[in-house]
């Protein structure tokens, strides 16, 4: 009776072992995630990398990271393009200009690949989500900064790259932000197309030009390193409020060279804009059948993953979780 019971158990053991050897494993072989950035050698971009490296080790997938290595949008474009004809499972996205991309994101999702837009978005495109820092909000705190620094007086010169959409919305956040001290001006904004040593060059003209400059709102990360620069040429102490947290960023705000640096969160970005990637390509979300299908996304359609404001007393932390990162591939 003993050994017939033992036998029983036994066979039952067996057979479902037998099952979950035969059951798919939910990540099929070569499963593949792209991330297209939009400047592969900024640190910015390499701190999302890091992120998207994590969630697909996590994940047991693969991931890429790709784009341009200094803002070409038209680069970008034949990136993407490239990735699309690759057929990866997902792709995440930093859109340089909406209008040059969108048909490119169109046709990526009409043939099933989902699309995720990071850190700036196509809104006009068929992207599933965009997920990444509240643009408007975050150059409202930029503006913020200066008025409070300036007292309420002064004359402001911006350093962007116009047409990105979200510098663009920065910008917007910017002026808001002054209505509320109206004896702040913009004095002139600069294009420094996301390079350091333009910045560095038209902030030396200007003071070459005995311009009158109070203080300087940088909106992407290039431009607070290179103004530094240029004013630490000169031994100026025109406060300067930058964007992100690149090394360089960091480093002047330790030299006093940066007042403060209005920072997003790339890693976090990328490494959720992954996860979503994942649970579209493997249509988890039952809302609707199929996202293919569905007459609307089956994500959230945005996921401010915020900002925070660094400057003297808190800069040695976020230098300190810089250095924890992984280092990218």
């Amino acid at each position: 009776m003993t050994f017939r019971r033992m036998g029983v158990c036994g066979a039952v053991v067996l057979a479902a072992i037998a099952m979950s050897s035969c059951q798919k494993p939910y990540h099929e072989d070569g499963e593949r995630y792209v991330f297209v950035a939009s400047n592969v050698n900024l640190p910015y971009w390499q701190e999302a990398q890091a992120g998207l490296m994590d969630a697909a080790q996590q994940m047991g997938v693969k991931a890429e990271f790709t784009g341009p290595e200094k803002f070409d949008p038209q680069a970008q474009l034949k990136s993407f393009q490239t990735v699309v004809s690759s057929k990866p499972a997902g792709i995440l996205v930093s859109v340089t200009r909406p209008e040059l991309l969108q048909d490119a994101i169109n046709d990526a999702v009409a043939q099933g690949i989902p699309v995720i837009s990071v850190d700036s978005d196509a809104p006009n495109s068929k992207r599933l989500m965009f997920i990444g820092t509240d643009n408007y909000r975050a150059g409202g705190e930029s503006g913020k900064r200066i008025g409070e620094i300036l007292k309420g007086q002064g004359q402001v010169v911006i350093i962007t790259i116009p047409g990105q959409l979200n510098l663009d919305e920065r910008a917007r956040g910017v002026n808001d932000a002054l209505k509320k001290y109206p004896g702040i001006k913009i004095a002139q904004t600069i294009d420094d197309n996301g390079d350091p040593r333009v910045a560095n060059d038209s902030i030396s003209a200007l003071l070459k030009a005995k311009a009158k400059i109070d203080g300087l709102i940088c909106l992407e990360a290039s431009g607070g390193s290179g103004a530094a620069e240029a004013l630490h040429r000169v031994d100026s102490k025109i406060p300067i409020v930058g964007f992100d947290k690149d090394p360089e960023t960091l480093d002047w705000i330790d030299r006093d060279g940066i007042t403060a640096t209005v920072t997003q969160k790339p890693y976090v970005m990328a490494y959720y804009a992954i996860k979503f990637a994942d649970d579209l390509h493997h249509n988890v979300v039952h809302e609707f059948k199929d996202w293919r299908t569905a007459p609307a996304p089956a994500m959230p359609a945005w996921v401010d993953t915020g900002t925070v404001v660094v400057d003297k007393s808190n800069v040695k932390v976020f230098r300190d979780a810089l250095a924890a990162h992984p280092k990218p591939l």
